[in-house]
């Protein structure tokens, strides 16, 4: 049996012991209308009206605990089942050792049948005055009291933007600037702009810089606005000292939550003195029409076990259900990290859980990331599920520490050099994770730290403004990795980087990485802002990955890079239509760094088949098919095929018509008679990529509005 059809076999298993749990009656029902101090145990309140369903996921969890406590050898699954309509949480949700199952029975929240619930921690916001202005405003209590703010806003299920300026584009920073004595050893904190980029009416007491760096962003509070000298000082500094965190001379920054410049349909501003909130209505919305929700949690649920007992949170599912509206507000010294927004907080967040399933769900409106398993996690699958309208990334697995370290905040600490603290066996499968970095640019679809023995397979992924998946969480080859064995296949991964950032790739790769596949994808759109728009990039000491049967096309600087790294294979792949280069490697090293073998590379265009350094000669590339049909083919120094294999290169490899079916129009099947089956070559069915089901649950949201616009650099 293939490994491919092993997964298969073993997720089969599971959508089949889910449907076997489906034959229960629930035992615990909720709705919106029920009552947290009835029982529960009926699905519509009795004719006394005086028991009946609740209507909370925490009423739910401890009835269930209930049962749990009352029959604890049970042989039958627990069932809570929600009805249609949307749960409001008062507070994150916490499950855990005490409130999961056993193997054969686990306990199991669904959506009731043709159900949609929704459990929001937003609050919806009404009693709106209209001004002679059009704007409809409103003052907000818990704001005015300093009890509340929040940075999103959602009006019938679509996000809404805060003012921004300029309208049109990026302001671009004129002088790179020192830090401020504050700062000098963290990193930087002023920013030098040109004449007219910040108008008088914005307002650095609430007003926002967002700043984009190269592969990462910062969104930064104004300390102190010097406008004769054009200086805007923060009251923190950037993630580090290095070129990639300064605000450097031609670096883009924008002006976020301008109240002076609110005017334009669907824009809002909330003033966090007086608790008012002003919104500009697009058109035909009014306000008896409309729903307007505000996100108050910052998470939603969180699954909490092996923190101070070491017992695990286990057999708990969740199916059918919408997890919605998440919060995030930018801290006082504002917020910078360098890489993959890897600190940022998941809706759902799973630290110390076993055998979990999330089958079916949504995870949609959030304000850091969506699903998160975290420290001590084993076995937690995330299957035919939609995350969508991010504004962070979609999902992370493992964690950004390093050995020795801990992760402590109120979510427990853990001590990540344990061994029980290994993340493992993480599926992500046949999901929709798409229309991020809405506020938070840098971060990515998926994202593997250190954790191990994980799979992403047949995931659609894209609208992106960074990388699509990003593996490993160390750079170079002597710090040990967690991160192996992993994963990434028949992906369909697209539509990423935007123009927006730099640096970034579909699948990109860092560390020791043994046992690691990057298999059988299709990626295509990755545009870069500046240098780094690739389809496969292992980065800084990617080894031993295997890179095989994807299919790449469309990319700005090219289908496959490498920076450094060690005995990596990239074999059989089809590379299309990069703009600027078609294959690249960076840093010359004295070892072998890659086996390059049995690839098509196809392209159109007046670019060369080699970018950036090429100088060494420890790599292996041979048995290949390069074709242009516009422009001759060279190699590196522009050397032609009988001078580079004099280097020891493309012994066998050939310039011919490698007779795809029909590539400008993304028809990339091999056809009969190809020369590169000769070679062997072996064909592969890249429409198997992406996901096997139909989105469900968010396939009538509106569309996702553009967080930023993309213009590349020169």
């Amino acid at each position: 049996m293939s490994a491919n059809t092993a997964i298969r076999a073993a997720l089969a298993a599971v959508v089949l012991a889910g449907s076997t749990a489906a034959a229960w009656a629930a035992d615990i029902y909720a709705a919106p209308g029920g009552n947290d101090e009835w029982s529960g145990a009926i699905a519509t309140p009795n004719a006394d009206g005086d028991d009946g369903p609740v209507a909370s996921l925490a009423a739910a969890k401890a009835r269930a605990r209930d049962i749990l406590t009352a029959e604890p050898d049970r042989a039958e699954p627990i069932i809570v089942e929600f009805a249609d309509g949307v749960y409001s949480l008062d507070d994150t949700v916490v499950f855990g050792p005490g409130d999961g199952g056993a193997e054969e029975a686990p306990v199991i929240y669904r959506a009731a049948e043709g159900a949609r619930p929704v459990l929001s921690g937003g609050k919806r916001v009404s009693g709106w005055d209209v001004g002679d202005d059009g704007a409809w405003r409103v003052t907000l209590e818990e704001v005015e009291a300093d009890d509340w703010d929040f940075t999103q806003l959602f009006v019938n299920d679509q996000r809404r933007f805060r003012p921004r300026l300029p309208r049109d584009g990026y302001f671009y920073v004129e002088r790179r600037l020192d830090p401020s004595p504050a700062h000098e050893d963290q990193g930087h904190d002023r920013l030098g702009y040109a004449e007219g980029d910040a108008p008088s009416h914005f307002d650095p007491g609430q007003g926002e810089v967002m700043a984009f760096h190269i592969w990462s962003a910062s969104r930064m509070r104004v300390a102190d606005w010097d406008q004769d000298e054009r200086i805007f000082t923060f009251t923190g500094p950037t993630s580090a000292l290095t070129h990639w965190a300064e605000f450097q001379e031609g670096f883009r920054f924008l002006l976020d939550n301008v109240a002076g410049a609110l005017e334009e349909p669907g824009e809002w501003f909330l003033d966090t003195e007086t608790g008012e909130l002003t919104y500009f209505p697009m058109p035909d919305e009014t306000p008896e029409a409309v729903e307007v929700v505000a996100p108050r949690l910052e998470q939603l649920v969180i699954l909490r076990g092996g923190v101070d007992d070491e017992e695990w949170v286990q057999h708990l599912r969740f199916e059918g259900l919408t997890f919605a509206h998440t919060n995030w507000v930018l801290p006082p010294e504002g917020y910078s990290f360098p890489q993959a927004e890897a600190p940022l907080r998941a809706a759902v967040l799973a630290v110390g859980a076993r055998d979990v399933v999330f089958d079916g769900c949504a995870i949609r409106h959030t304000g850091g990331y969506a699903f998160e398993a975290g420290p001590g996690c084993r076995d937690v699958q995330l299957l035919r599920s939609e995350l969508v309208d991010l504004a962070g990334g979609g999902v992370k697995i493992g964690h950004s520490g390093g050995p020795g370290s801990w992760a402590a905040d109120e979510n427990g600490a853990v001590d990540l050099s344990a061994e029980e603290a290994e993340t493992r066996q993480v599926t992500v499968h046949d999901c929709t994770i798409a229309h991020g970095g809405r506020m938070h640019p840098a971060a990515v679809g998926v994202w593997i730290g250190h954790a191990s023995h994980n799979t992403v397979t047949h995931n659609d992924i894209f609208d992106f403004y960074y990388t699509g998946v990003s593996v490993g969480w160390t750079w170079g080859y002597h710090e040990p990795s967690r991160s192996h064995h992993n994963r990434i296949d028949h992906n369909r991964i697209h539509t990423i980087g935007q123009h927006v950032l730099s640096d970034m790739g579909g699948v990109y790769t860092l560390g020791l990485s043994p046992g690691t596949t990057v298999n059988n994808n299709v990626m295509h759109d990755i545009m870069s802002y500046g240098y780094g728009g690739w389809g496969l990039y292992p980065d800084e000491g990617t080894t031993d990955i295997e890179m095989r049967n994807n299919l790449v096309y469309r990319t700005r600087t090219g289908g496959f890079h490498q920076h450094y790294g060690r005995d990596n294979v990239i074999e059989n792949n089809i590379l299309a239509f990069g703009e600027q280069h078609q294959i690249q490697r960076t840093r010359t090293e004295d070892h072998r760094s890659f086996y390059f073998r049995n690839n098509i590379v196809y392209w159109d265009n007046d670019s060369p088949l080699l970018g950036s350094n090429w100088t060494d000669d420890n790599f292996t590339i041979d048995s290949n098919v390069y074709y242009n049909p516009e422009h001759e083919v060279s190699f590196y120094g522009g050397a032609d095929l009988e001078e580079w294999r004099e280097r020891g290169h493309d012994l066998t490899s050939i310039i011919a018509d490698p007779l795809l079916a029909d590539p400008a129009n993304e028809d990339f099947r091999v056809r009969a008679g190809s020369p590169a089956l000769r070679l062997g070559f072996e064909p592969f069915n890249h429409e198997a990529a992406g996901r096997v089901t139909a989105p469900a649950l968010t396939a009538d949201l509106p569309p996702v509005p553009t967080g930023y616009e993309g213009y590349p650099s020169e």
